[in-house]
Order: C-alpha cells, then sequence, then structure tokens
C-alpha cells in the first residue's frame, strides 16, 4: 500500500522521533501538543499489559506508548468519528496494527466497551476546562479538546475505576488549578493518588501542569517527584524535554 493514500487532503504528517513513527495531524482540528508528550513519558505499561487512552484525539499517545513500553496491546478511544478514522490511519501508516487499536467510542460508555475489571493502565490527556468557561462552539473539535462538552471529569474517574483491575495504574495530565477536585475524585472513585509530578514552563514560574498517577484499590501513600521545568529561557528547552520527545527532535523548529 502506498502510505500517502493514508494522509488526506488538508492534512500534514508529524515526526514522533520515536522508532521511526509518525502521526497524521489535521491543523483545522486540535493537534496534540506537549501535554500529550508528558503523559506519555509519565506513564507505564509493563510486559504483558493492556493499557486504554480516554479521548485519544489523533492517537498520539498509545501510539508513543507503544513506541516506549513493552505492553501487550493498546487501545485509544475517541468519541469523534473523523477524528478516531484519522488516528487509525496514523497506526496503519506507522504499522503498528497487531498493537494499537482505535476504537470510535463514548468515555461514558468505556466500561461497557473495555469490560470491568479488564484493563492494567488507564491514560487521559483530558479536556481542562469546565464547560462554562470561555466556550463558543460546543460543537467545534477544538472546543470538545479543550472544554468538558461531552464529558467531564467524574464520567473518566468512574469508568477508570470501573475497566481497571485491582492496583490497575492511572495516569493523567490536567491543570493544577482542579488539583483538589481531582483528588477528591480519584479516592472517591477507589483510585488512590501514589505519584504527582507539576510542571513549570519556567524554572521560577507557577506550575501550568500536573501529571498525576493513581491506583485502584491502593494504601495511601502520594510521592511528589521533583518538579519538570519545560524551559530553560525564552525559546531553548531544557535537556529533559529534549530526552522526553526524543535525542533527534529538533525542538520544533522545522
Amino acid at each position: 500500500m502506498d502510505k500517502s493514500q493514508l494522509i488526506h487532503p488538508g492534512e500534514r504528517l508529524d515526526d514522533l522521533y520515536r522508532n521511526g513513527y509518525h502521526i497524521i495531524q489535521n491543523p483545522e482540528a486540535f493537534c496534540f501538543g506537549i501535554d500529550a508528550v508528558l503523559l506519555s513519558d509519565f506513564a507505564r505499561v509493563k510486559a504483558g499489559e493492556t493499557a486504554v487512552d480516554l479521548g485519544t484525539g489523533n492517537g498520539v499517545v498509545p501510539i508513543l506508548l507503544e513506541a516506549k513500553n513493552n505492553g501487550s496491546k493498546y487501545y485509544g478511544l475517541e468519541i469523534q468519528k473523523e477524528i478516531a478514522k484519522m488516528a487509525d490511519r496514523s497506526v496503519q501508516y506507522n504499522g503498528q496494527q497487531e498493537k494499537v487499536s482505535i476504537v470510535n467510542g463514548d468515555i461514558k460508555e468505556a466500561s461497557r466497551i473495555f469490560g470491568r475489571s479488564k484493563v492494567d493502565v488507564v491514560t487521559t490527556n483530558p479536556p481542562y476546562m469546565i464547560c462554562d468557561h470561555g466556550i463558543q462552539n460546543p460543537a467545534d473539535t477544538k472546543a470538545i479538546a479543550r472544554h468538558e462538552v461531552l464529558c467531564n471529569l467524574e464520567d473518566i474517574l468512574r469508568e477508570s475505576s470501573q475497566m481497571l483491575k485491582q492496583k490497575g495504574r492511572f495516569y493523567m495530565i490536567h491543570r493544577p488549578f482542579r488539583l483538589a477536585e481531582i483528588f477528591c475524585k480519584m479516592v472517591e472513585h477507589r483510585i488512590e493518588p501514589k505519584r504527582l509530578r507539576l510542571v513549570h514552563p519556567y524554572a521560577d514560574k507557577e506550575p501550568t501542569m500536573v501529571l498525576i498517577e493513581g491506583m485502584k484499590d491502593a494504601k495511601s501513600n502520594l510521592t511528589i517527584e521533583k518538579p519538570l521545568v519545560v524551559y530553560e529561557k525564552p525559546g531553548v528547552y531544557t535537556q529533559e524535554i529534549y530526552r522526553i520527545y526524543g535525542d533527534d527532535w529538533d525542538g520544533g523548529k522545522k
């Protein structure tokens, strides 16, 4: 098959700097950002484990997780049909069909789709903003990615808890301003916060993102990891960011 046929008009092909993998993106939709890359680095999928990425968008998280881990199967769940199809084309482009599958479906139905107590790892880079925070067009692809239009934090944690096996792990990137709510809802749904890492744009600036690991039905014991700093100075990324993206990453200059 001519791989170029997988890229549709208006789309572009971006290098993921891992295993020679690429991803198909449409600039008119919501392209992935640094948060998805950080999540894929923070999460761990052990040999033989099954992972599900909720709200996978163009599939970047399961594609990168497969590149970095030894799990047996990676799923991406996406409610928007055309976005799910685009994610599946990226999987085909990379030849990952045996390990990565994109499913078109609703996060609110995730435990029905994947089964209860069947999943080892859940990852999610969910909409950060509550629905009434500055939304313009609720049907817009970018609005769905940024605002809790089609699902909210409650839906994500409820379904994750139901899908996860006992001691299964939950990984999420979110905004620090919602941490109190996040922890309360995690505990309510039997996902104990186990690991936290704050992401700062610069060493002397407040964090703008937070990486969280939880474990289902675990005892209380939270580890706070050292902060992750994105920039050394304007336009210059830290060495850890280069490590996370990949040794050949050019800092987005291309």
